[in-house]
């Protein structure tokens, strides 16, 4: 849910820059571009776990490599999906790299941030023990209260990027 309520919301916001900007691209590029994206991220999202993180489970489960659903997509992964995804559609359509890396760069923290609000209710990523009051217990990790390093994330890398 996260990535498609990120998704919807940063092609509008690109939308907007689109018209504020005067860059004059056509909505229905726009949501061609849309859809390269979402492969960039989720395929280069998913390659970049299963080598960054479990490579010989995956060697051995290769049938685990197309199951999403169970979870398991890394960011670095995802960056280079949507960079070579962006790439592409550039060549493709004619149109300079950096018009639609610079309206992803202003895009991105939306995804970012339903992300990392994802990866908060999940109990995924947890940050460090803590003795503050801001401490947040994922029973599921151990009993100890921990920073919650997903809503600091989302702020900065969401909110204030």
């Amino acid at each position: 849910m996260a990535y498609i309520i990120g998704f919807i919301l940063g092609i509008q916001y690109i939308k907007h820059l689109n018209l504020k900007n005067n860059l004059n691209l056509s909505n229905d590029l726009i949501n061609d571009f849309f859809f390269f994206t979402i492969f960039g991220v989720i395929i280069g999202g998913r390659i970049g776990y299963i080598f960054l993180y479990n490579p010989s489970y995956y060697f051995y489960n290769p049938i685990e490599i197309i199951k999403v659903w169970k979870g398991g997509m890394a960011f670095h992964g995802g960056l280079i999906g949507v960079i070579l995804s962006t790439f592409f559609f550039s060549l493709k359509n004619k149109i300079s790299f950096f018009i639609f890396s610079d309206l992803v760069a202003c895009a991105a923290p939306i995804g970012i941030f339903f992300g990392r609000i994802a990866n908060f209710v999940n109990g995924e990523l947890v940050g460090r023990v803590t003795e503050k009051k801001i401490g947040i217990i994922f029973n599921h990790i151990d009993n100890l209260p921990r920073h919650p390093s997903q809503i600091y994330e989302a702020i900065l890398e969401g909110v204030i990027l």
